[in-house]
């Protein structure tokens, strides 16, 4: 289990930088927000609640952390990636700006909760 959870971690981090990096490009560009970008978007959403599932297994296991912030960072991190969905305005290019922004922001803390999980 504990591999599992090492290996959505690298995918995490692929996951919500490259769809933060594609959607900026996306609003740089002006371009109507479908298709890839969006996809990635929902996917790196998804990979962080099945970290924070396997996460939660693995403290059922009494498998604990080297230091307790990495529960901080990694609920943070999800928290990060779901908030534009109460608070993005209805604009779907604006919307997509503050999914992007929030993702990255949600990759940023994923990492910091990764070099507090690995002891």
């Amino acid at each position: 289990m504990l591999t599992a959870h090492h290996t959505v971690a690298f995918l995490i981090l692929a996951a919500t930088f490259g769809s933060a990096a594609l959607a900026g490009w996306a609003y740089y560009r002006r371009t109507e927000p479908r298709g890839f970008a969006t996809h990635l978007i929902a996917l790196a959403q998804t990979l962080l609640v099945a970290q924070v599932g396997l996460g939660l297994i693995l403290l059922s296991d009494h498998r604990r952390a080297p230091e307790h912030l990495h529960y901080l960072y990694g609920s943070l991190s999800l928290l990060a990636a779901l908030s534009p969905w109460l608070y993005a305005p209805a604009d779907r290019r604006s919307r997509l700006a503050w999914f992007a922004g929030a993702t990255l922001v949600a990759g940023a803390l994923a990492v910091r909760a990764y070099m507090t999980g690995v002891g």
